[in-house]
C-alpha cells in the first residue's frame, strides 16, 4: 500500500493492520529512504504504535548503519508515546500504547545514545528532544549543556526541551530576547507551560506588533492565556476579526479558554 494514502488520512480512519504495513517498511533495509522516512514519522501515532513498533524504532535509532535522518526521526517518533506513558504513569496499563517494560528500555537507551558523543549530532539532539517527554534526573544537566553551547541548533534543542522540564525559567526568559525565531518560539512555548509571569509583557508586545511571525504570533496568543488568563482577553480582542482564519481560529479558542477560568473562578466562590 502507497503509505502517502496514510499521511493524507486521519490516523483514526487507518485500518487496523496498519501498524504492520508500518513494521514491513521499516525492516526493509532495501526501501528506499523517503518511505522508510515516512514510515517512522507515522508510526509514532498513538493509534499505531505498539511494543513492536516502538522496539523496532528503537533499533533504527542505534543503528549508525541507518542514515543520521531516519535515526533521528525514528527517535522523535518515540516522542510523544513516551510523554503519554508518562503522564498515564500506567495506572491503567491498558491506556498505554507501549508496555511499561518497553517505556523503560526506551528510557535508558535513550539516555545512553544521548551520553554517546560518538552518536552524530543531529540523532543526539533529537534523542535528547525526544527523551525529555518523560523527564528524568539526567535532563538537568543535558540541557544545561545543551544551552551553553555556541552551535545555535543545540541551543534550539534546549530550549525546546524547557518545555518539558522544570527549573530554567531564567534561561527562557533570556531566549525571548534572541534574534534566532526558533529559539524565541521554542522559549514562547516553555514560558506558556510553565506559567512565567516575567515573560508577560515580552509576549504581550508580540502579539501586539503587527510585522510578528505568524508561526511565532500563535505560540503567543496559546502563551497568555495561560500565563496570565484574566489580562489575555484584552489584549487578543484586536485579533478576533483577523482575516487570517487560524489566527481568528487560535483568538477564538484563546477566549474561550478565558471564560472558561473566569467560569472556575465563579464556581469556587460558591463554595
Amino acid at each position: 500500500m502507497d503509505l502517502k494514502i496514510f499521511a493524507d488520512t486521519p490516523p483514526w480512519e487507518w485500518p487496523e493492520d496498519a501498524h504492520n504495513i508500518f513494521l514491513a517498511v521499516l525492516r526493509d533495509d532495501q526501501a528506499d529512504e523517503s518511505e522508510r522516512l515516512l514510515a517512522v514519522g507515522l508510526a509514532g501515532e498513538s493509534t499505531v504504535i505498539n511494543d513492536e513498533l516502538a522496539g523496532e524504532m528503537l533499533t533504527i535509532v542505534s543503528d549508525d548503519k541507518d542514515s543520521d535522518s531516519l535515526r533521528a526521526r525514528a527517535a522523535i517518533s518515540l516522542g510523544p508515546a513516551l510523554e503519554y506513558a508518562f503522564i498515564d504513569g500506567f495506572e491503567d496499563p491498558e491506556d498505554v500504547p507501549i508496555s511499561e517494560n518497553k517505556f523503560h528500555e526506551i528510557q535508558d537507551s535513550l539516555c545512553n545514545l544521548y551520553l554517546d558523543t560518538n552518536v552524530p549530532k543531529e540523532v543526539r539532539r533529537r534523542v535528547l528532544e525526544a527523551s525529555v517527554r518523560a523527564p528524568q534526573d539526567w535532563h538537568q544537566s543535558a540541557i544545561r549543556e545543551a544551552y551553553s553551547s555556541a552551535d545555535e541548533s543545540w541551543r534550539l534543542t534546549a530550549v525546546f526541551c524547557m518545555r518539558f522540564v522544570r527549573g530554567f525559567n531564567e534561561q527562557i526568559l533570556e531566549a525571548l530576547e534572541t534574534e534566532n525565531l526558533d529559539i524565541r518560539y521554542e522559549a514562547v512555548c516553555a514560558a506558556g507551560n510553565w506559567e512565567v509571569d516575567a515573560a508577560w509583557s515580552h509576549i504581550a508586545t508580540l502579539i501586539a506588533t503587527e510585522n510578528t511571525e505568524k508561526y511565532l504570533l500563535l505560540a503567543a496568543i496559546e502563551a497568555v492565556v495561560s500565563i496570565r488568563p484574566q489580562e489575555a482577553a484584552e489584549i487578543l480582542i484586536g485579533l478576533i476579526d483577523s482575516d487570517d482564519e487560524e489566527i481568528a481560529a487560535a483568538v477564538s479558542e484563546a477566549m474561550a479558554m478565558t471564560e472558561a477560568f473566569f467560569g472556575d473562578e465563579d464556581d469556587e466562590s460558591l463554595h
